[in-house]
């Protein structure tokens, strides 16, 4: 058993509190973390407000970082002392894992977003007194944590020198837009993506697209200053949707509409922007989250007329172990400057970087553990 402290979440609407917790000995095929660093992510704070149902009291915290404590029997991808990132988890044995697919794993929100526990039911988090339940294996890891127990499947060695506290938001928000970019919309040479949202998920869609042979990249969104920020990291054109009439502007700067549109903001007043600003044959991919229930009302009759194609996209639909180290590789080589996103705090500030984050103040908050 690994003695551990983290930030835990007792109830919706509260805040993190500090908790004295252990943590089960890996077992087969699981891996012990060391956390270095951790992103926090709107879907935390989404669990926290209730919108999304993960079961309180919880340690949250899917944008893990660190180094290899211990690993489970079985376990050859990783060994004690290896730096690594963590990403979401799969079971690798149903036909979406055992195809390339892991983010349409049939067990995915069990092993994720909504189970609380592993697949078994047991847990893999215990506060140290042992008195109320806690709940943990959050995207297979529960990083807001000293420690954490993953899936040898949702860890990713990096090299030695690899600066954790820059490469942890790759696991989820980072890799969520550049995947959803490279790996579904794929814009063609001379096309226009339009990305709606200009928070890490739609920022990391605009540094993914401008390295692209799309021509055209335009983003929306209602903060001038994160606007600013896009033009600076490659947007084309900009967009405030609080002073103009989106849906008309990019048919104004496109001609006919967007050939790709992304939304990232979870908002479906947008949702339906993104689709009517489509040009015929035009994507609209979906990767934001609104609350469970939420429904979007779009015109039935252009359906047939504009041929518009929606799609839902979860984490990038990448396949992280091959994913994320070509995003570190573009970083490196200058390409892909996801450092203009993040701002860093202490462990112990992450009440601080809730509100900073919720406030729009910062945009990738990444929690230092060391």
């Amino acid at each position: 058993m690994t003695h551990a402290v983290a930030a835990v979440i007792e109830q919706a609407g509260a805040p993190f509190v500090r908790v004295d917790i252990d943590l089960d000995e890996p077992r087969a095929h699981e891996v012990l973390v060391r956390i270095e660093a951790v992103g926090m992510c709107h879907t935390d704070l989404s669990v926290r407000t209730g919108s999304i149902p993960f079961p309180l009291p919880a340690v949250l915290g899917h944008e893990g970082a660190g180094v290899v404590e211990a690993v489970g029997a079985g376990v050859t991808k990783v060994a004690a002392g290896d730096r690594v990132l963590m990403s979401f988890t799969s079971c690798g044995q149903c036909v979406p894992c055992l195809t390339g697919r892991p983010v349409q794993c049939v067990h995915w929100p069990a092993l994720n977003l909504l189970g609380g526990s592993r697949l078994d039911g047991s847990a893999t988090v215990r506060r140290r007194t042992g008195e109320a339940p806690l709940h943990g294996h959050f995207f297979g890891q529960s990083s807001f944590a000293s420690h954490a127990l993953a899936s040898e499947r949702n860890v990713i060695r990096v090299d030695a020198d690899a600066p954790l506290d820059l490469h942890a938001p790759l696991g989820c928000g980072v890799q969520t837009g550049a995947g959803a970019v490279f790996n579904v919309l794929a814009p063609q040479a001379g096309s226009t993506l339009v990305v709606f949202g200009a928070g890490a998920v739609g920022l990391s869609a605009l540094l993914a697209a401008v390295n692209t042979p799309a021509t055209r990249v335009i983003l929306v969104d209602l903060n001038e200053s994160r606007l600013a920020l896009a033009r600076k990291l490659g947007a084309t054109e900009v967009i405030n949707g609080k002073d103009t009439a989106v849906v008309a502007a990019i048919r104004d700067l496109t001609g006919d509409g967007a050939d790709y549109t992304l939304e990232t903001t979870g908002n479906t007043r947008v949702l339906r922007q993104a689709v009517d600003a489509l040009a015929v044959g035009g994507v609209c991919g979906v990767v934001g989250a609104p609350p469970f229930g939420s429904e979007v009302h779009l015109d039935a009759a252009q359906m047939p007329v504009r041929h518009p194609r929606i799609v839902g996209i979860s984490m990038g639909n990448a396949v992280p172990e091959a994913f994320l180290p070509a995003l570190i590789e573009l970083r490196r080589q200058g390409r892909f400057p996801v450092d203009e996103l993040i701002t860093h705090f202490a462990f112990d500030e992450i009440e601080s970087a809730a509100a900073a984050m919720h406030g729009g103040e910062v945009i990738k908050p990444v929690l230092r553990l060391s």
